[in-house]
């Protein structure tokens, strides 16, 4: 199936409120920043050895892996929840090494990263999309040869002010 018709059929089903894929964007933004919570913690402990940021990065752990829970699906053995994972941390932490850059005077660069955060985002849906939809026997994706990228091929999906 061609991107142009998987985007058509995705809102189609937007339009039956079947699914929410702006709440789950929210999600989303909300679990990369857990994990980078998560990090802040473990540095924070390094750095002053303070227990209380061990005691922090636990229940933050918790609360992330409790909500990854309502986008990954996983029933791959743990695939899908370890990459899902990684594709937000890293994706979150381009983005933030591109405010940097942007900030610097560095508009070439801050771009460049700014797109490769945005393609590693992409994954993320392309890898979680995939599966909820085929699971969900709504939408047969098929595969495409397409030299698209990821991100492209998803993010007429995240319409982050769609409400």
């Amino acid at each position: 199936m061609k991107i142009d018709n998987f985007v058509k059929k995705i809102e189609e089903v937007k339009g039956k409120k079947e699914l929410d894929i702006s709440a789950w964007e929210d999600l989303s933004i909300g679990i990369m920043n857990l994990v980078s919570l998560e990090e802040h913690c473990f540095f924070s402990y390094v750095k002053t050895e303070d227990k209380k940021y061990l005691e922090m990065l636990e229940n933050v752990r918790e609360l992330r892996k409790k909500l990854l829970k309502l986008i990954v699906r996983d029933d791959d053995g743990g695939e899908k929840w370890c990459m899902s994972k990684h594709f937000l941390a890293s994706s979150m932490r381009l983005f933030e090494t591109g405010n940097r850059l942007l900030h610097d005077g560095k508009e070439k660069e801050a771009d460049e990263m700014y797109k490769d955060s945005a393609e590693l985002y992409g994954m993320f849906w392309k890898l979680n999309i995939d599966s909820n939809l085929k699971k969900s026997g709504k939408i047969n994706m098929g595969s495409s040869n397409e030299k698209k990228s990821v991100f492209a091929s998803v993010k007429k999906l995240l319409e982050c002010c769609m409400e």
